[in-house]
C-alpha cells in the first residue's frame, strides 16, 4: 500500500508531502514513476512529492495519513531508513 501526508513541509519555495510504501521499495518507485517524479526525489525510504503532485497521488491510490504514522508504518514493515548519525 502507497501512503502519504499532507503537503506541509516547506523547501525550496514550495510544500512537499512525503510519499511511501509499506511493501517494497520497488513497489514505490513505480508509483512515483507513473506519478511523474523524477527518481532524484527519492530519500532513503521516501519521496518528496510536491503539493502539485499531490491530488494525482490520492487519485491513483495513495492513503492520506499524519506524518507520524509514516513512520510507524515504515518500521512495521522494517522499510525505514534514517540518516546515518555521524560518530566522532
Amino acid at each position: 500500500m502507497l501512503y502519504l501526508d499532507r503537503p506541509a513541509w516547506p523547501a525550496r519555495g514550495r510544500l512537499w508531502s512525503h510519499l511511501i510504501s509499506d511493501v517494497s521499495p520497488a513497489e514505490l518507485h513505480t508509483f512515483a514513476e507513473a506519478l511523474g517524479v523524477p527518481r532524484r526525489a527519492f530519500d532513503r525510504d521516501h519521496y518528496d512529492i510536491p503539493a502539485e503532485r499531490y491530488a494525482m497521488a490520492v487519485y491513483l491510490g495513495a492513503r492520506v495519513v499524519p506524518s507520524r504514522e509514516l513512520v510507524r508504518l515504515l518500521r512495521a514493515a522494517n522499510l525505514r531508513r534514517p540518516k546515518h548519525l555521524s560518530r566522532p
